[in-house]
């Protein structure tokens, strides 16, 4: 059976053989596989290789790593301009490196090459920063120095916001640069014997009031009525308020009371109105956190005043914006007379425009200004109006001339001023002084 069987097998083989055209006994070749869907694999080797000897792979490379080399050396180079501006002694600071860093400025490239340059102009940054660095240091050397450098160079090639300190460089607008106003020049009419001080001529700037300034305003127009037995007025705002002071300043005074009382009284309310606002909570924490006064707490070291701590300036120019541009408008900080840090300046004094009266700026602002901060706060402050401009310099940490010894307040009355017409025939009182 064994032997059939095989015999049978071999006889098959064969005959399949045959018909598939093949010698006998040879297997038939094994069905051919299917394509593979998609594109056919290539040897990893020769991928490789035809990527290492792209020229274009190449180029693309090495123009990524050039890119980066140089961005990385423009970065280095303006770390070392800032290092040198900074780097460099106060009283090493001169007017020609003030023009030199201007030219700097103008010069500074804003190419497409780089995208430090393209993108955040850097490098023009750089000049500007080390600019600015140069006049503070002119600054704290030479006043006089820095006053006349600032005057020749701005606004042509600095912007009067720009500068470090602005209360004493005279005026020039953008539009006619021929017209240079330092300070105030007389106009007909006399005020008691002193020149009337010409009004400001530049355009009035509109205040747009927060909703906080809203209700600080509010809350000081409410205090200004109680400090003062009542008096109010139905304008809104701002004009209210000042409807409310120049009433006050000019009531007729009961016998035997002069006006330099009443002028006190004024300093007095305006005082007690800042009080009040403050609420009874942050004037002393001022005075233990800012001016370095030991509280009462029933030792002798009760009283004692080991500041004002360094950053008390600094930091009350930087917070003062935020809650007293209801009263003067936009301001921002800025550096002392002395170069130091610890000034605000008010772009244009909301106060003073509206008023146009140099008694209400130096009876209800300025005096009682400076007289709060030192005796309920313990720091010194300095008010500065500049009239021509009405703009206002705040140096926190200054101690102020008195008004008549300050060569920037100018004597007489402002050519405008509401309040002199309402004091009109009334000899011998002399709201301005």
């Amino acid at each position: 059976l064994r032997q059939d069987s095989q015999s049978s097998h071999s006889a098959y083989i064969s005959t399949r053989a045959f018909s598939l055209g093949l010698p006998g006994g040879a297997r038939p070749p094994p069905p051919p596989r299917r394509a593979r869907l998609g594109p056919p694999r290539r040897p990893a080797s020769a991928t490789t290789t035809r990527l290492r000897s792209s020229p274009s792979s190449d180029d693309g490379g090495t123009d990524v790593l050039d890119a980066a080399t140089s961005e990385l050396e423009e970065l280095a180079e303006c770390a070392r301009l800032v290092y040198d501006y900074l780097s460099k002694p106060d009283g090493d600071a001169t007017a020609e490196d003030v023009v030199l860093a201007c030219d700097a400025v103008d010069q500074a490239s804003t190419g497409d090459e780089l995208y430090l340059d393209r993108r955040l102009s850097l490098r023009r940054r750089v000049h500007e920063f080390g600019r600015y660095r140069l006049l503070v240091k002119l600054l704290k050397s030479d006043y006089d120095a820095y006053v006349t450098t600032a005057e020749f160079l701005s606004p042509s090639r600095i912007d009067r916001s720009d500068l470090p300190n602005v209360q004493d460089v005279a005026y020039v607008a953008q539009s006619d640069e021929d017209e240079r106003v330092a300070a105030p020049a007389s106009v007909a009419g006399e005020d008691y014997g002193a020149s009337l001080v010409p009004d400001c001529e530049l355009d009035d700037l509109r205040y747009d009031d927060s909703p906080l300034d809203k209700l600080l305003l509010s809350i000081f127009r409410e205090l200004v009525a109680e400090n003062t037995g009542g008096v109010r007025s139905d304008k809104p705002g701002i004009e209210g308020l000042l409807a409310q002071g120049r009433e006050y300043m000019t009531r007729e005074l009961p016998e035997g009371v002069t006006y330099a009382e009443h002028s006190e009284a004024q300093h007095a309310m305006v005082k007690d109105t800042l009080g009040g606002l403050m609420t009874p909570v942050l004037p002393p924490f001022y005075r233990v956190f800012m001016s370095g006064i030991v509280p009462r707490l029933g030792t002798d070291w009760d009283g004692k005043q080991f500041g004002p701590w360094s950053y008390a300036p600094w930091l009350t120019s930087v917070v003062t914006p935020t809650f007293f541009g209801f009263l003067v408008g936009p301001s921002r900080p800025n550096r002392r007379s002395d170069g130091a840090r610890g000034g605000l300046v008010v772009e244009k004094c909301k106060f003073l425009q509206e008023s146009g009266c140099k008694g209400l700026c130096l009876h209800q602002c300025k005096i009682p200004a400076q007289e709060f901060f030192k005796e309920e706060l313990g720091l010194e402050l300095t008010v500065k109006p500049n009239f021509v401009t009405q703009e206002c310099q705040w140096s926190f940490g200054e101690t102020p001339l008195p008004p008549e010894d300050d060569p920037s307040f100018p004597t007489g009355c402002l050519a405008g001023c509401e309040s002199r017409k309402a004091m009109a025939g009334r000899k011998g009182e002399a709201l301005c002084a």
